[in-house]
């Protein structure tokens, strides 16, 4: 009896085994494996500069911004580049140097008050090493290229702080590029001829070169000039917002992937749809016109009134992940391949204009769920989360070290 006994017992374990082998994987299991798995490389979150404004304590939940350390462990995120962003208002001058350093400042401070949570990298092994260690990678990107203001030193400095890419304007033309933004052009190709200097010394020291911000023209001179690809940080396709110069065009695409970089779309709701990028002109339109009819002056009061009553009867037209998932669709569609793109959420960079079901740091696996969803591959979103952007910085590091 007690030999039946331990028979019946072990084929119940083997069937139970068995059982849980054979359980299907939901959709939702399937997203979180997939995003607690596989390296996420975001190339685009603004906590510097939120923390720059008063200082949290991002390695506890916090109950502002979209990013903390329990968010993005939660979502799977483990490479934020952290943005070194300098207002364009700073313009070309040691201000806007020095505001670039005390960004890098507060990213040292939040791997200083939790190490154990936070490390600087400034490799691919550096990066790949902390995902093993479970602590979230922090490599830096700078935003706006005017705190390098016209010095080779300065460039060298903030690369020995860990800069690993530049966006090489803003919202202003400055010393090296015409922006998207600034409707005064400066430069016959777009970019200064200290600008094409500055490409081939990036290309050198091993500094990616983002095209994010820049004029069409600009953009077309840095693919020429540059000796390794370029990439777009935290663009949309322009496909979706017609005449939004920021975003890029189908051509500009095309270029950009067929020279190995890639586009990483930008999660804010006025980069994916039409309806949200025109929302802030329509609301002006409407004001003017009621200006007219009413025979009044414009006047701050006015406006104000106008703009409180209009947004409460025009609600912010919020991106939904859908819209996310179309951009994405969308460079695989133009280009032909999944190799050319990539995540570049804008997270504490846009505001509250993030689409629902991408709210937070938190919702990667949303994302990776509408991949799974529209069919792409378990190797096609390990490209897009993080394949693709690192094979770019691989061959940065690579041809800086033979140069």
């Amino acid at each position: 009896m007690e030999k039946f006994n331990r028979l019946t017992a072990t084929l119940l374990i083997a069937f139970s085994l068995t059982a849980c082998d054979t359980k299907q994987e939901t959709l939702d299991e399937k997203a979180n494996r997939i995003a607690q798995n596989v390296l996420i490389v975001d190339t685009h979150i603004d906590v510097p500069y939120r923390l720059n404004d008063g200082w949290e304590d991002v390695h506890l939940a916090t109950e502002k911004g979209d990013f903390d350390f329990p968010r993005a462990q939660q979502g799977g995120l483990n490479v934020p580049f952290m943005s070194i962003y300098t207002p364009a208002n700073l313009g070309d001058s040691q201000a806007s140097t020095d505001h670039a350093h005390k960004m890098i400042d507060i990213v040292e401070k939040m791997a200083k008050v939790a190490p154990n949570k936070f490390t600087v990298v400034k490799t691919v092994a550096e990066a790949e090493k902390a995902f093993k260690e479970g602590k979230i990678a922090l490599p830096l990107g700078m935003e706006n290229g005017s705190p390098i203001n016209n010095s080779l030193e300065n460039l060298e400095k903030f690369y020995e702080r860990g800069i690993r890419y530049i966006t090489l304007a803003h919202s202003k033309t400055n010393h090296i590029s015409d922006s998207s933004y600034d409707k005064e052009r400066q430069y016959e190709t777009g970019l200064s001829q200290f600008g094409e200097n500055l490409i081939g010394h990036m290309n050198r020291m091993g500094i990616m070169v983002d095209i994010s911000h820049v004029s069409d023209k600009a953009f077309y001179r840095a693919v020429e000039l540059s000796k390794v690809p370029v990439i777009a940080t935290h663009s949309s396709a322009r496909h979706f917002t017609p005449g939004f110069e920021r975003n890029m065009s189908d051509e500009m695409i095309k270029k950009l992937v067929e020279t190995g970089g890639l586009i990483m779309i930008n999660y804010g709701s006025a980069f994916l749809t039409e309806d949200a990028n025109t929302y802030r002109s329509r609301g002006t339109a409407a004001y003017e016109a009621s200006l007219q009819v009413a025979g009044s002056e414009d006047s701050d009061e006015l406006r104000k009134e106008f703009i409180k009553n209009w947004t409460s009867e025009n609600p912010y037209p919020f991106a939904d992940i859908s819209d996310v998932l179309n951009h994405i669709d969308h460079v695989v569609k133009v280009t032909g391949t999944v190799d050319g793109v990539g995540l570049g959420s804008d997270y504490d960079g846009v505001g509250n204009t993030l689409p629902t079901g991408l709210k937070d740091a938190a919702s990667y696996p949303n994302l990776v769920k509408g991949l799974l969803e529209r069919g792409y591959t378990e190797e096609d979103i390990g490209k897009i989360l993080s394949g693709n952007i690192l094979r770019v910085w691989k061959q940065t590091e690579e041809y800086a070290a033979k140069n």
